[in-house]
């Protein structure tokens, strides 16, 4: 897994012989019969990538679950492009049938398929032992990531096994009810150490994209980490949400109300087993004459124990901008390419000259949550990197790590962190837009006031082409990019489906909430002693800091797990910003009404450029249509679905 670690089903991005059998999966079906796919290894072959490449882009923010559109972290206007604003406008029911909520069916039409490859595997008679374990890994894998991603967005799972069920059978054939929550969580991850069996650690350049080991055991991190998390694991946020939500069958609870801290055990044992396989590292770019300057509180020694040989920007940004090679970042364990991801940088770029769509905002908490260059808030800045809501830069233009700040920039914009240049479009923000060779289409200064180039007047007569907060993610923006102009083109994406940032920082937080000594045996056999080890914590969480060009923790915030817990849930909102962690980091650390119910906020649109620079909330319906309800934790269940099963129940919320 060391040189890949891409795919999604993807897996699926490439075949065991090529990529051509991505678009055959309709006629291969239709016309093969399974007699005739299971004879012979090569048909084997194309139906289980035809199958996985039945599996979502991940990086196809329009409708995805998880979005930062279904969140805090973005807000858009806009009627279709976003289908999570759906989900917080109360618009999704289980009578709808938007795309963003087609994954049930779909996710168990993946299971069937993929219990049928194993149950018939042995007919293929050209097929080697050694075929018939990787063959059996991917299956198993696919299995596995399908019961995920319903797990994800539907919670409690009905539990096939390996039966195929049959077709066209009456209702008590397909009668089934569901797990609860921690049967659910304990089938999937059994599932992906039973697919890491027959896995490899690490693939070929060729087939970037394909799961390996270290992919099943970074979706079991994540899974154990949410099922430690408070609102899973007894105490009052599972209580209030879900205490009284019972299972029709036999009215067991469907989440327990009983805390365990030996679900944070078995959580930080899952994390430092991927860290052990010494496989991965976080991604960083070696230092540049450019590369701006450390702050003297930033430790220089080599990275990972300090900053002084890499540039921040560069190692943040290259991952997702395309920049770097995906096949060759070690940060990936798990993603892949994503036309999703390239294509909706589009929403970023302004409409008028530059053939954008304008309306991906990200809200004033995101851009708040950012730090000063030397890791001070915005509320507590330093002289040496101050934070002021008036002003501009002034003095000359900026250039560092291929990045332009620009003498017009409003003081809330300058000294701040190389994540924040990296991840977020402002105004008086400079676009380089290289690949055209139009200069009227290149080379522009953005401005999102009233009367700006990208500003509400400038939407084209398209009343939702226009940021509302006065932001744009540009996360995923390549200077290069260019969407109008002679020979305007995009920089590929990859998407990262697991990153090892992730793991690191969620081995820190399941340490951080142990109070005792426990040791855990792994699937594979292999025991792990962990506790509230403050060395070990400092060790990893300042990696990633240091990584970003900040300073790591001190002692004080160490020695006290509330501080370290909101250091943690803070990093990872600015960490992981638009790659769908936060829609379920805030329900899984019960703070999801909390959260939502802040008020939208971001500069004042409305007003031109001597007005535009202050902070108030975003005055639309869509803001004030939100919904903040706590059955909003999941998608509900269609009720096509429903009514096929009668021993399935609903999701609280939906009932009715």
């Amino acid at each position: 897994m060391k040189t890949v670690k891409y795919i999604t089903v993807a897996i699926i991005t490439l075949t065991l012989y090529s990529c051509d059998f991505l678009n055959v999966n309709d006629y291969f079906e239709e016309t093969i019969k399974y007699d005739s796919i299971f004879s012979n290894k090569r048909n084997v072959e194309r139906y289980l990538w035809t199958t996985a490449a039945q599996f979502p882009d991940e990086g196809n923010f329009q409708v995805e679950p998880n979005s930062a559109f279904g969140c805090d972290e973005g807000f858009s206007l806009s009627n279709t492009d976003f289908q999570g604003s759906f989900f917080v406008l109360g618009q999704i029911t289980p009578t709808t049938s938007y795309a963003i909520q087609n994954y049930w069916s779909r996710m168990y039409i993946i299971i069937r398929k993929a219990n049928t490859i194993v149950a018939r595997l042995n007919e293929a008679a050209d097929l080697t032992t050694l075929n018939k374990r990787e063959i059996l890994g991917y299956s198993y894998f696919m299995r596995a990531y399908a019961y995920y991603r319903l797990l994800m967005q539907y919670g409690p799972i009905i539990v096939i096994g390996d039966d195929v069920l049959d077709t066209n059978e009456s209702t008590q054939y397909y009668d089934r009810s569901r797990e609860t929550f921690d049967a659910s969580v304990d089938y999937v991850c059994a599932e992906f150490e039973r697919a890491a069996e027959y896995m490899p650690s690490t693939i070929p350049l060729s087939y970037f994209g394909r799961p390996t080991k270290g992919a099943a055991y970074g979706l079991i991190a994540r899974l154990r980490l949410i099922q430690a998390s408070p609102l899973w694991n007894g105490g009052e946020a599972a209580r209030k949400t879900f205490g009284t939500w019972k299972r029709s069958s036999d009215k067991q609870l469907y989440v327990s109300q009983t805390y365990d801290e030996k679900k944070w055990a078995v959580a930080a044992a899952a994390c430092k087993r991927i860290i052990d396989m010494n496989l991965y590292k976080l991604h960083t770019v070696s230092k540049m004459p450019d590369t701006y300057p450390l702050p003297d509180n930033v430790s220089a020694l080599d990275f990972p124990n300090g900053a002084g040989d890499i540039d921040p920007f560069r190692s943040y940004s290259d991952m997702f901008t395309g920049e770097a090679l995906a096949v060759r970042n070690d940060e990936f364990i798990w993603g892949r390419m994503s036309n999703g991801a390239t294509d909706c940088s589009r929403f970023a770029f302004p409409v008028i000259n530059y053939g954008g769509w304008n309306n991906a905002s990200v809200t004033q908490k995101v851009v708040d949550a950012y730090r000063m260059a030397d890791g001070r808030t915005i509320d507590d800045s330093s002289p040496e990197y101050p934070y002021s809501v008036t002003g501009v830069k002034g003095g000359s233009n900026r250039d560092f790590s291929g990045y332009r700040l620009l003498n017009s920039t409003s003081n809330m914009y300058v000294n701040r962190e190389m994540r924040f240049y990296a991840s977020i479009g402002f105004s008086e923000g400079f676009w380089f837009m290289n690949s055209t060779t139009l200069a009227a289409k290149k080379a522009a200064t953005v401005t999102y006031y009233l009367d700006g180039n990208a500003g509400l007047q400038a939407a084209n007569n398209n009343p939702f082409n226009y940021p509302p907060t006065g932001y744009v993610f540009k996360k995923y923006v390549h200077v290069d990019d260019a969407w109008e102009g002679d020979n305007a083109a995009r920089v590929p994406k990859p998407f990262p489906i697991i990153r090892y940032a992730e793991i690191l920082l969620s081995y820190v937080e399941a340490l951080n909430n142990l109070t005792t000594a426990h040791t855990v045996t792994s699937a594979d056999g292999e025991s792990y002693t962990v506790s509230r080890d403050i060395n070990e914590m400092r060790k990893y969480y300042d990696m990633v800091r240091y990584r970003a060009g900040l300073p790591g923790l001190t002692d004080t915030e160490l020695s006290s797990p509330t501080t370290m817990q909101s250091l943690l849930e803070r990093e990872r909102m600015v960490e992981f910003l638009f790659e769908g962690l936060r829609f379920y980091d805030v329900r899984r650390w019960g703070k999801y009404e909390l959260t939502e119910n802040e008020p939208v906020m971001g500069m004042d649109i409305e007003s031109s450029k001597s007005g535009y620079y202050n902070v108030v909330p975003v005055n639309h319906s869509k803001v004030r249509n939100r919904v903040v309800d706590k059955k909003l934790i999941f998608f509900p269940i269609s009720l096509n679905e429903v009514r096929k099963a009668p021993s399935l129940d609903q999701n609280p919320g939906y009932q009715n």
